[in-house]
């Protein structure tokens, strides 16, 4: 499962599919209506809030914009009670390592979309989140490799 911090718009066709998919789990995940995921590390953000159901379900609302801005048919009724929530913050670690992950999945799955993207050196956020100072997420799970790369992501 990944809940992008990054906004919907840098997402390829997969991507923002996946991005729906993955979200409306979490959703199913955090009404209690599922056995799996419920520790999963892309929770924490939304479990730590005073009202779990409620982000996910804005966060779910902007990637239903981002899929009408495309005219995607994404089914709008699936998404959650809506209400006024604060934005979560996300650190520019975080920001800048979700993008250079995304930045490799696209170099394979979709170099065409990704090319596009290609001057842009700090990627907005989702809409549910501002960006504040701070290193990548305790809960992202980062793999020896990226961990390396990660060290330049810390800023």
């Amino acid at each position: 499962m990944r809940l992008w911090s990054l906004h919907p718009q840098y997402l390829d066709a997969k991507g923002l599919v996946a991005l729906w998919r993955e979200a409306l789990l979490a959703q199913a995940v955090l009404a209690g209506l599922t056995r799996g995921y419920k520790h999963h590390p892309q929770l924490v953000r939304f479990k730590e809030t005073e009202r779990p159901r409620g982000y996910i379900a804005s966060y779910l609302q902007a990637v239903l914009v981002e899929a009408s801005r495309r005219s995607y048919c994404f089914n709008g009724e699936k998404i959650g009670q809506l209400g006024s929530v604060e934005a979560l913050l996300v650190t520019k670690g975080q920001l800048n390592y979700e993008w250079v992950h995304l930045k490799n999945k696209l170099q394979f799955r979709d170099p065409s979309w990704l090319f596009q993207f290609q001057s842009v050196t700090m990627p907005k956020p989702h809409p549910l989140f501002q960006i504040v100072a701070g290193p990548v997420a305790k809960w992202e799970a980062i793999s020896a490799q990226q961990s390396t790369q990660s060290g330049r992501l810390n800023r």
